[in-house]
């Protein structure tokens, strides 16, 4: 049985349901497998964030952790008009996620992050960085057709979606809304921990890394953080520059942590 493994893929309309899903189940069910998740690999990312300073990112990930792991609510504020505040159940787990893999467990490579799923989350959500899935590749930068849309009670609210190009709308619309009764969830609340980056690359494999926050509808991904539903949808949206403030104290203003 194999102790090791590695997905690198590109991804594609409606196989995280079909394909990924499944797999990482079943990667999940494996106590000894330690899984490398690669979706969306570029030699740029090979180059970039793979070559991260990880003891870095696992010393400020540690940090990072140490704020939020008994956070009541974290509230996120942009200039971009992004102002929302996330609630968090001691239920849920917070996942550290800084490169080192152990036994049974699979992480995204390059890696950098520290997630869990809200409880709930409430007020407006503007993406202006990039999604994830595979929205991606083909909408690219969101900086200036950034997606403004509220949620309430974690539930995003359909008839408040903004957008200036139509076509991202009407799909992200269509994936959110229409996938399944859990699509339209926040599902995942994430801190970018890889000070090593130093721009979006407009991938989210990498850029949901970037300092910074990232949020998904869809799956909460309960194999890592217990959440008690599922999605068969999950798209991550990256802000950029944000300010975060932990039970009212900022641990980062404008994208850069104040931890020390």
């Amino acid at each position: 049985m194999a102790d090791v493994s590695i997905y690198a893929a590109q991804g594609a309309k409606g196989e995280l349901a079909t394909f990924r899903q499944p797999m990482l189940r079943t990667i999940e069910a494996n106590p000894r497998l330690r899984h490398a998740h690669m979706i969306g690999i570029t030699p740029e990312i090979m180059t970039d964030g793979m070559c991260s300073d990880y003891k870095e990112i696992q010393r400020i990930s540690k940090l990072v952790y140490e704020k939020v792991k008994n956070a009541h609510s974290i509230r996120v504020v942009t200039d971009k008009g992004n102002d929302f505040t996330a609630e968090f159940s001691p239920e849920l787990k917070w996942t550290v996620s800084d490169g080192d893999i152990t036994p049974g467990h699979w992480k995204n490579l390059p890696d950098g992050e520290v997630f869990t799923s809200p409880a709930t989350l409430n007020g407006q959500v503007v993406i202006d960085g990039c999604l994830g899935d595979f929205f991606a590749e083909r909408y690219a930068s969101l900086e200036d057709t950034p997606i403004r849309i509220e949620v309430k009670d974690g539930k995003a609210q359909r008839e408040s979606l903004r957008c200036g190009n139509e076509d991202l709308r009407k799909e992200f619309a269509q994936y959110i809304f229409e996938t399944d009764e859990n699509s339209h969830r926040v599902g995942e609340f994430a801190i970018g921990t890889n000070t090593g980056l130093t721009h979006l690359i407009y991938n989210l494999l990498q850029d949901e890394k970037f300092p910074g926050i990232h949020i998904a509808f869809g799956s909460p991904l309960p194999g890592h953080t217990g959440a008690q539903w599922d999605s068969k949808a999950h798209v991550d949206g990256v802000l950029k520059n944000p300010t975060i403030y932990v039970d009212g104290k900022a641990i980062m203003t404008k994208g850069k942590f104040r931890l020390e």
